[in-house]
């Protein structure tokens, strides 16, 4: 059971700094604003997490993330209840994935591959929608003095779903095509074995 709770502990820290440099590489980020929002794989190791781990992996990873960006300095933050909605909350909730670990590492055992991508594509959309939401109401609530003459609510709409779908497929094809390649990427050997012990 600790080695279980260490291997835990090892991989979230690993695919969260991960996660981060993913996100600070300028060739594996595609900025679109200048205030933030970006198309990047940054989520990827996030969502491996979620699916390896379940809902507290990916709540961790998700939060110890959002964090460290803000720890990093490459958060753009203009308040502080809108620097948590735009990072540690919107990048915590992705971790909700996680909910669907279960169903999504059966199919890849069984190898139905059909109910696999179904539920991964639910799973990744449930935590980049959350994530959409927790943007939103940051871009509603704070931004509206940033600019001028436009609807805040149709704004914020265009802004964030402007990286966020684009993002949304990608992480759906990576992830997909990294589990299928390589499963034991999410069921991984010592987890098999204590599954089965």
């Amino acid at each position: 059971m600790q080695s279980k709770r260490t291997l835990f502990l090892i991989e979230v820290a690993i695919f969260t700094a991960f996660a981060l440099v993913l996100d600070l590489l300028p060739f594996l980020s595609f900025r679109i604003w200048a205030q933030g929002g970006s198309v990047s794989f940054a989520m990827i190791p996030i969502f491996i997490v979620a699916f390896r781990w379940g809902l507290k992996g990916g709540l961790l990873s998700g939060f110890l993330y959002g964090t460290l960006q803000i720890a990093t300095g490459t958060a753009w933050i203009m308040h502080p209840i809108q620097g948590a909605l735009d990072y540690p909350i919107a990048f915590t909730v992705l971790g909700v994935a996680g909910l669907f670990a279960p169903v999504v590492q059966r199919a890849l055992k069984d190898n139905n591959h059909k109910l696999f991508a179904g539920y991964l594509a639910l799973g990744v959309l449930a935590g980049i929608s959350l994530r959409f939401v927790s943007h939103y109401l940051a871009g509603v609530v704070f931004f509206e003095s940033l600019i001028d003459g436009m609807n805040i609510w149709v704004y914020s709409l265009v802004y964030n779903g402007s990286y966020l779908l684009p993002a949304y497929l990608i992480n759906i094809i990576v992830i997909g095509y990294l589990f299928i390649k390589r499963p034991k990427l999410m069921l991984g050997e010592s987890k098999d074995k204590q599954q089965a012990a």
